[in-house]
């Protein structure tokens, strides 16, 4: 089995509220190092064959980032980058 993670993130110029929201508890748990926080998903895709990137591309594009506010990037995951 073939996994395709996207990642999918507000554009820079787009507030992030949940980032922000973030960014300004941590003082309050002793980090003061952190400038800003922003905040995204994670979707990950399995084939069953080979990955198809553009299939996943597309999967994307169409329906798992809004184009106009949010970016997204794809790579395939491989199998030893489990983590228990």
């Amino acid at each position: 089995m073939a996994r395709v993670v996207v990642d999918v993130m507000l554009k820079p110029e787009i507030l992030d509220p949940q980032g922000q929201a973030v960014a300004n508890a941590l003082p309050r748990l002793g980090v003061t190092d952190v400038s800003s926080v922003r905040i995204g998903r994670r979707i990950e895709i399995d084939f069953t064959g080979e990955p198809d990137l553009d299939r996943a591309r597309e999967i994307a594009d169409k329906l798992l980032a809004n184009p106009v506010i949010e970016d997204f990037e794809i790579r395939v995951e491989s199998a030893s980058a489990e983590v228990a």
